[in-house]
């Protein structure tokens, strides 16, 4: 957009005629997050509280298209990335979030575990190497003190404080471990969520053989405790939930990306913020209708 223009529309943010304002704010919303910058130098030098306040409506609107757009692309394209599909949610929460330190501090995980990582070690082994570079190297952990915390839901927090979800801390080992080369997947189990080592050399053709394709499943919440079927059997029996052979197999990426958005809205419903869980439940509508 000529700039000249923008700041003709941007002096009509006071205008008391509502259609006036609402056509306005439309053409700025279709320029995208490129002019957030401007918007923010404006919303600083000015005094005007309705200003203001529009001008941040602007930018949220903006922000939340920018991140609505990315997902549907995501959800679109055909190697829906983990990682990616991970620091798009995170972008809606965080939108000036730095991206190249994630994808470092990740690297460097990665980068340690492949150095004790070789062909020889068997999948369990190599399940020990990742569990000591990412808990006893990098020190992460389960946030156990403040469970609900929105910030537990939350790739860049993760990053930053080394606490987090049971989703979280899954994603984040799926991540490394798919990095190496390694078949581990998600795993939506009810009330957790876990991750499954697959037998390479298994053929799934059938949910049977399919179920039987599983080495074992691995509990990041839990310093990447491994564990076997049984275990998920008396879990739903303890929990008195219905057993479901999705519960045992690996999930998508999508559904994966759509279940941890659902526990942000959960949390943000704890603490009674509307507004957020609005935004969160506009941007899973995408996910589970696309």
């Amino acid at each position: 957009m000529d700039a000249n223009y923008l700041n003709s529309l941007l002096t009509l943010l006071d205008d008391p005629d509502t259609e006036v304002y609402n056509a306005v704010s439309e053409k700025i919303i279709t320029q995208g997050i490129s002019v957030i910058p401007v918007l923010e130098k404006v919303w600083e030098n000015s005094e005007n509280k309705l200003i203001q306040s529009r001008l941040e409506n602007l930018i949220h609107s903006i922000q939340l298209s920018d991140v609505s757009s990315k997902l549907k692309n995501w959800i679109n394209s055909p190697h829906q990335d983990l990682l990616q599909g991970t620091l798009i949610v995170n972008q809606l929460q965080y939108p000036n979030l730095s991206v190249s330190n994630i994808e470092k501090a990740i690297d460097e995980i990665r980068k340690n575990a492949w150095l004790e990582i070789n062909d020889n070690l068997t999948a369990l082994e190599k399940v020990k190497v990742i569990n000591h570079v990412i808990y006893d190297v990098h020190k992460y952990s389960a946030s156990i003190s403040n469970f609900f915390a929105p910030a537990n839901h939350f790739l860049s927090q993760l990053v930053e404080t080394k606490k987090g979800g049971p989703i979280i801390l899954s994603i984040l080992y799926a991540i490394v471990a798919q990095q190496l080369g390694l078949p581990v997947e998600c795993v939506n189990l009810p009330k957790n969520f876990v991750l499954a080592y697959k037998d390479r050399y298994a053929i799934s053709e059938q949910v049977s053989n399919e179920q039987n394709g599983i080495l074992f499943y691995i509990n990041p919440f839990s310093n990447g405790s491994v564990f076997g079927r049984m275990e998920i059997e008396n879990f739903l029996k303890q929990q008195k939930i219905e057993d479901k052979a999705e519960y045992y197999l690996p999930c998508s990426n999508q559904k994966a990306i759509g279940q941890l958005v659902f526990n942000i809205i959960y949390s943000f419903e704890r603490q009674h913020n509307k507004k957020k869980v609005e935004d969160f439940k506009k941007i899973l509508t995408i996910i589970e209708t696309i």
